[in-house]
């Protein structure tokens, strides 16, 4: 873990998933709001308020520093209107001085490593994500 990261928790913000095919990113949450819509398996669009905790938030930001999410470029598309049917994801961490994003297509033919590092990182905040809500399902 790096020690002098250059986004440090005591300033984080907020934390925006978006996710969906080619440039579509209708599958969304953000922290700041509490808002998470998505499609179902029926295409219907979910609209629901799930909280992150603290501790959420911070295992997330840990997680960001872990795979080194500030030194991935903020570019990761295959193609600037994507691949129809190809998943593309947005992830951003807004801190009160900085803010990082990175928009990834799953078919990003760059290095392995760091689509490996985006993708994990990625599945994290989306696993984080599903807790909070199961979390909602079970009051």
């Amino acid at each position: 873990m790096v020690k002098n990261a250059p986004y440090k928790f005591a300033e984080f913000e907020s934390l925006t998933l978006k996710y969906g095919t080619g440039d579509s990113l209708i599958n969304q949450y953000d922290s700041k709001t509490m808002n998470y819509q998505y499609l179902n398996d029926r295409d219907s669009l979910v609209k629901k308020q799930v909280k992150l905790t603290k501790d959420d938030l911070l295992y997330l930001h840990r997680k960001a520093v872990e795979y080194g999410f500030w030194d991935f470029p903020s570019d990761m598309r295959a193609s600037e209107k994507g691949t129809p049917g190809s998943p593309r994801y947005y992830l951003e961490y807004k801190y009160q001085r900085k803010t990082k994003s990175v928009v990834f297509d799953v078919n990003y033919n760059g290095n392995p490593k760091l689509k490996d590092a985006v993708r994990g990182l990625i599945e994290t905040v989306n696993k984080s994500i599903n807790t909070a809500e199961g979390r909602i399902a079970a009051n």
